[in-house]
């Protein structure tokens, strides 16, 4: 077997492995880098993402006349968290959901800024909520997009990675799997593992499994950052939660293969404490993409708040089960009600002049204007552009899922050819379409919805760009009609190993495992489940970057 010396290992080149490793070598320490796929995927899962992060009090949210603050973060992540094993799992996730909080309303802005990365001026008004102020949802718009989108957000940590390399800091293991943690003496000392057949599979596409050797390195310390389970429907599975019905027989995959689960069980058998494994956060509106890069490969709507939400069998979603409200109580909603249940799928009915407004896509390769900083493009394609976005028009065009019709007959017809059997009423949904479009004729309404639309176009950012106008659904000028298919689309683990908050992994007995340190999402994103039971949106990425840079500090002490 090979041996190679280092001052730290970091097991997973992910975002928060990369964040590690830049605090390790701008602090002169040695750093061994090992991820079982090949250089193209630098930065991980986070390179696809679309780049949103929160910030309380932001610049940008202050110029759109948002008025934020920690108080009002901090009660909307508690009422969102709902925290519940504060003497247990929950001990250390409390403390670090405070602290990121903190963050998110103190110097992470100017952190990230001086790596380089900046903001568009618009801001998202994402999870906006289950309709109460002590409840789940952000109060205020907090989704800041990076200019790059994910792919923005990794650029600076992947340059660093490969300048430390080229200075002799930084060591790359690609194609390295790690099978095993090496606890010695109560502290970790290295890793051990396969060594994969070489790859040269582009960035996202699944790798061979084919083993060619074996493979152990030695540290004085360890610090596992490998993600979770998003790509291993067995393990979602496993641990779905009762509260959250049944699993879906089928799921759309929001995450590339590698984000497979491995390492928690490694790490469990190491002697390291998992918790919270319960929680997960999966989205009730995904796509199957017409584009796949990997298996299974799913694309989320960003959706707006007016498209008209259907379940099954043809009838309107009750609050807060609205498109952007609250994701978790959606999928709670479609896995337990009853007659329902059995089915995989709900439905958006909107109209052209919705989804031109209002439908963006998640993920990097969807915006590629974002992506590439171009400010011309981003201007001349959502502000001055007609037409739904080039990347949602394409879905339009191509996606299995969508269908357009003039009227509202022929788009239930159509509808219903999607799936195995007939299992909507146009008569039944007329009537509910119909009722709702009564509820457009004032400035107010007691449909819930409605409201919500009102509320939105108050901020000038939904108004300008991402809310349209309130028109009747059946009105033929804003169509044609476009029904959506939406599948349950698996993306985060929210549990996972409990760290305190110097990202030190605990051990079965609560106590920190000497040498032993991990970040992102196998961690929870801290702590073992930094967002409780709900999500905030934006915040895994910043998950990744705080824990990531934890890590790396209190790493970089120790080996000092």
């Amino acid at each position: 077997m090979d041996a190679t010396d280092a001052d730290v290992i970091v097991v997973g080149a992910g975002l928060a492995g990369l964040v590690a490793a830049h605090e390790l070598t701008s602090r002169g320490r040695r750093v061994a880098l090992v991820d079982q796929e090949n250089a193209a995927n630098l930065g991980g899962q986070a390179f696809w993402s679309f780049g949103g992060l929160f910030l309380v009090d932001s610049p940008e949210q202050r110029r759109l006349g948002v008025k934020d603050s920690f108080e009002l973060a901090w009660n909307d992540w508690q009422g969102s968290a709902g925290f519940d094993r504060v003497d247990d799992e929950d001990s250390w996730a409390v403390r670090w959901a405070r602290a990121y909080v903190e963050f998110a309303a103190g110097e992470k802005r100017s952190w990230l800024e001086g790596h380089g990365i900046k903001f568009l001026p618009t801001v998202g008004w994402a999870e906006r909520g289950d309709l109460r102020a002590d409840g789940h949802g952000n109060s205020v718009p907090r989704f800041h997009i990076a200019w790059g989108t994910g792919t923005g957000v990794v650029e600076p940590f992947v340059r660093y990675a490969e300048q430390a390399a080229r200075d002799g800091l930084l060591t790359f293991h690609h194609r390295h799997r790690v099978d095993e943690l090496v606890i010695e003496d109560g502290a970790a000392r290295g890793v051990r593992g396969t060594v994969l057949a070489a790859d040269d599979s582009p960035r996202g596409v699944a790798s061979n499994r084919d083993r060619v050797g074996e493979f152990e390195l030695t540290a004085q310390a360890v610090v596992v950052t490998t993600g979770g389970i998003g790509a291993n429907h067995d393990i979602v599975r496993r641990y779905w939660p009762e509260r959250l019905g049944t699993p879906p027989a089928e799921m759309v995959t929001g995450v590339p293969a590698y984000v497979d689960g491995r390492m928690l069980d490694i790490s469990a058998e190491a002697g390291v404490r998992l918790v919270n494994r319960d929680r997960m956060w999966h989205y009730t509106e995904g796509l199957q993409n017409w584009d796949p890069i990997w298996p299974g490969h799913g694309i989320r709507i960003l959706p707006g708040p007016s498209s008209m939400w259907f379940d099954a069998l043809g009838r309107r979603l009750p609050e807060p089960c609205l498109p952007g409200y609250d994701t978790l109580s959606t999928l709670k909603y479609l896995r337990t009600t009853q007659d329902i249940a059995g089915y995989d799928h709900s439905w958006f009915i909107l109209t052209q002049k919705i989804i031109e407004k209002e439908f963006a896509l998640s993920g990097s390769e969807q915006n590629p204007d974002i992506t590439a900083k171009d400010r011309k493009a981003f201007l001349r394609e959502r502000v001055l552009g007609k037409g739904a976005p080039g990347p949602v028009a394409a879905f339009l065009r191509n996606g299995a899922d969508f269908v357009t019709a003039p009227n509202l007959d022929q788009l239930v017809e159509k509808m219903n050819g999607l799936t195995d059997k007939p299992l909507l009423d146009a008569a039944a949904l007329r009537r509910q379409i119909e009722a709702r479009d009564l509820q457009i004729a004032n400035p107010y309404s007691k449909d819930a919805q409605v409201q919500g639309l009102r509320n939105a176009r108050r901020y000038v950012g939904d108004r300008l760009g991402r809310v349209a106008t309130p028109h009747h659904i059946l009105d033929p000028a804003a169509g044609p009609l476009i029904g959506v298919k939406l599948h349950v689309l698996t993306r985060k683990t929210l549990g996972g190993i409990q760290t305190d908050l110097d990202s030190r992994a605990l051990g079965t007995d609560g106590r920190p495992i000497d040498g032993l340190y991990a970040a992102g999402e196998v961690a929870g994103f801290g702590g073992g489940g930094v967002h409780g039971y709900n999500a905030l949106e934006g915040t895994f990425l910043g998950g990744c970057l705080f824990s990531g840079r934890a890590a790396g500090r209190a790493a970089g002490r120790q080996t000092g």
